[in-house]
């Protein structure tokens, strides 16, 4: 149906984590597994469009013929592979990166030796590569993602609101993921309730059928 497909239409994905330098052997990151980023490029495949998969350093690496994936592992490599790909035609750039919020602000050359019994290390916060999205492509749809040790819809709201007002996201999927399991919303700049998953592959279903209705 005319208007309602995603076949041919590009979509860049950004799924797993990020490093940022310690020293020359040490890294800061996080636990994404970049499994759900990885859903829904492989979702927005089947459904005809052109995926490329910006990917971290998961300990599952993502292989399907019908994407295309670029590695990265430090922000710095992360921000330069989004701003090149930018300037190509993309439709939807969907940002489930687990991105670094802060990083050393001095990281240290060579290695830190590691017989000392404390360490201190001054942080700084990192820049934000989803406010970049929407000056460099104004036309492109994009989706943030709020990772929450807890959410609710109540909660989902107040969380996103950054997204909407200062990274001017058109969607953003707010989640959870406890020991008891997955659960997120998808959320609209009206603040209105898209859809409701308790499972990865039900976010990624859902966002794709979002999408859908959206192009």
């Amino acid at each position: 149906m005319a208007g309602h497909s995603l076949k041919n239409k590009k979509i860049l994905i950004t799924c797993g984590p990020t490093w940022v330098p310690i020293d020359d052997v040490r890294v800061l990151s996080n636990q994404s597994t970049g499994a759900l980023g990885q859903q829904i490029a492989l979702d927005c495949a089947r459904a005809g469009a052109r995926v490329v998969l910006l990917e971290g350093p998961v300990q599952r690496p993502l292989s399907s013929e019908g994407i295309r994936t670029l590695k990265f592992s430090f922000l710095a490599e992360l921000e330069g592979l989004v701003k090149k790909e930018l300037r190509k035609d993309t439709a939807v750039v969907v940002h489930a990166a687990a991105v670094a919020d802060y990083q050393l602000k001095r990281p240290v050359r060579g290695k830190i030796p590691s017989g000392r019994k404390t360490l201190k290390l001054e942080l700084t916060a990192t820049p934000k590569i989803i406010r970049s999205v929407k000056r460099l492509n104004p036309k492109a749809l994009l989706v943030g993602f709020k990772l929450e040790p807890k959410i609710s819809r109540r909660s989902a709201v107040v969380k996103t609101r950054d997204l909407f007002r200062n990274a001017g996201c058109d969607l953003v999927v707010a989640n959870q993921l406890t020991a008891r399991g997955y659960r997120g919303y998808i959320l609209d700049q009206n603040k209105k309730e898209l859809a409701y998953a308790a499972s990865r592959r039900e976010m990624s279903a859902a966002l794709v059928r979002i999408l859908r209705e959206r192009l």
